[in-house]
């Protein structure tokens, strides 16, 4: 019991805090769980990164989801989901029906721009401690320099799974490490979940419903199984595929990126705005439908991939991977996270002390979060 408590607590302030997208809530997430609390190390959690980027859902969700399964199992990894999304499914949910366009007030508009500072702090010692350690040899490094290199000017959803077979390709192909112990008998993907993820796939898109609810749920879901990466790539697909219209989905894109947590709430937001009636059942639905997929596909491959990655040409190729994925968050760290966050010379100062600071004394993120979120205001 006390397990779970402690689950759903961290992954709630990381709810309440972590602003950015999906690269900074990676960096939040090793900060807290492997710096401070030492629940996993920087290799069990660069495999959990790469697995949510292989699979389709929301990607720094799915990390959380997977930090929840190996602390608690099936049930913390549900507590770890329900407390990171329920601060941006409830901030939406309640713009949504106080009908409110645009955030004017000049405190919350202030705090939001310290934590974005507080974000390029979190993000850019993630790239470094990780680059430490994952970049050590020349081939490591040149995956590091080519990936980052398309990544910075070639911004794309499906790239970034080309940048990332690409790394594991060279990594198998040209890392060499002692040969780990073989283990007998591979763990397969649950078979039952795959299913099950399947089954529900194939009903949405065969199932012709009245009911406009099912209808919301359906195009969630199916959007939910498509993408891959999260973020702001998950976008195109709701506008081209959801039944909302063009003001709400707007409106919705730009509450979302002023919230903290994962991206795809966007659709508790617009389940809210499409349901007068039940507005809360709407952003419940629609929440659900476009989580359910990742959620559902992390828990069929957890196990298989933690067993294969003990293979010799798997390990290697996910030294490959591990470099790529740092390439991916430096990549984000420049686009979209420091222009969006860094608009005069001030706020390049404080982001390098508080660097600066993070890296050379162990001062409690708590802290960090107040200072910068009071000086997002007095600024």
């Amino acid at each position: 019991m006390k397990n779970y408590f402690e689950i759903f607590w961290q992954f709630l302030l990381l709810g309440l805090t972590s602003f950015g997208g999906p690269m900074a809530h990676i960096g939040y997430f090793r900060k807290t769980f492997v710096e401070k609390l030492h629940w996993l190390d920087d290799e069990a959690y660069a495999k959990i990164v790469a697995l949510s980027q292989f699979l389709p859902g929301p990607s720094s969700s799915q990390v959380g989801f997977s930090i929840g399964l190996k602390k608690g199992g099936f049930i913390g990894g549900v507590l770890a989901s329900i407390a990171f999304t329920a601060p941006s499914f409830f901030l939406l949910y309640f713009l949504a029906i106080l009908n409110i366009n645009s955030i004017e007030n000049e405190i919350i508009f202030g705090i939001i721009s310290g934590l974005k500072l507080f974000a390029v702090v979190v993000v850019a010692d993630a790239t470094l401690s990780m680059f430490k350690n994952f970049c050590k040899t020349k081939v490591t490094i040149f995956i590091f320099i080519l990936s980052a290199f398309i990544l910075l000017f070639y911004q794309n959803f499906l790239l970034q799974i080309v940048v990332i077979v690409f790394a594991g390709v060279i990594g198998a192909t040209f890392i060499k490490v002692e040969s780990k112990e073989q283990i007998q008998n591979y763990e397969k993907p649950n078979s039952i979940i795959l299913f099950l993820f399947f089954t529900i796939l194939a009903f949405t898109i065969l199932a012709n419903s009245h009911n406009q609810l099912i209808n919301f749920f359906n195009s969630f879901y199916q959007i939910g199984s498509l993408v891959f990466g999260g973020g702001h790539v998950i976008l195109p697909l709701i506008a081209e595929n959801s039944s909302v219209d063009e003001n709400s989905f707007l409106v919705g894109y730009a509450l979302a990126q002023a919230v903290p947590g994962p991206m795809f709430a966007i659709a508790s937001y617009l389940g809210a705005v499409s349901f007068d009636t039940t507005p809360l059942l709407g952003a419940f639905v629609a929440t659900l439908g476009i989580f359910l997929p990742g959620f559902l596909l992390i828990m069929a491959f957890e196990k298989s991939f933690e067993s294969y990655s003990k293979k010799t040409h798997i390990a290697t190729a996910l030294i490959g991977i591990n470099a790529s994925v740092v390439a991916m968050l430096f990549a984000a760290l420049c686009n979209p996270i420091i222009p969006s966050a860094i608009t005069s010379i001030w706020d390049l100062i404080f982001v390098l002390a508080g660097l600066v600071i993070m890296k050379k004394y162990k001062i409690h993120i708590f802290y960090f979060i107040c200072f910068y979120c009071l000086l997002g205001v007095i600024i």
